[in-house]
């Protein structure tokens, strides 16, 4: 009976474990640095934040490439890509997984803008996006408008994948008048 109660016991403490939430909660505030980063794209090669100072930078975590959600951000953003580039911004999309997925995910839905591998996690633990479910690490499906200073502009929670990008167009204008 002793040793069953210690077993109960055991496993009481692992199912918060199991259920983990947020590993990093703590997201940049609109008006705060963004993190910089230093990741890989789907070509091999590497991008950091202070690569594109001076423009505006839509960074936007997904999931996991080629699933459904994100394979609809993707082609919504895809489609988006010359609005948004005539708008001044730059599209950069990052997940956990690596270059070779990445690469495949591009071709498959002819990506024109770079997939950033993060398969250290670093970047999104910096973005306060890490988040696991089970055994499954992600980077929760986050976007962040940064400025032409590199600052947090707006920060888009629960995003709906087939509006993101109409919502970012958005945004970006009316910030871009406000800011003359």
């Amino acid at each position: 009976m002793r040793r069953w109660l210690m077993l109960l016991s055991m496993f009481a403490l692992l199912i918060p474990a199991a259920f983990a939430a947020d590993e990093a909660a703590t997201a940049p505030q609109d008006g705060q640095a963004a993190p910089d980063f230093k990741l890989q794209d789907q070509k091999g090669e590497w991008h950091t934040l202070a690569k594109y100072h001076g423009q505006w930078v839509v960074l936007y975590f997904y999931p996991k490439d080629d699933t459904p959600g994100c394979t609809t951000e993707v082609c919504t953003f895809r489609d988006d890509v010359h609005k948004l580039h005539k708008a001044g911004a730059q599209v950069l999309g990052v997940s956990l997984d690596d270059v070779k997925s990445h690469a495949k995910f591009a071709e498959k839905y002819h990506v024109p803008f770079p997939l950033l591998a993060d398969s250290s996690k670093s970047t999104a633990k910096d973005y306060g996006v890490l988040t696991s479910h089970l055994t499954f690490t992600y980077a929760r499906r986050e976007t962040f408008l940064v400025d032409p200073q590199g600052k947090i502009a707006k920060h888009y929670k629960d995003v709906d994948p087939k509006e993101n990008s109409a919502q970012v167009l958005a945004d970006l204008a009316a910030l871009k008048q406000a800011h003359g």
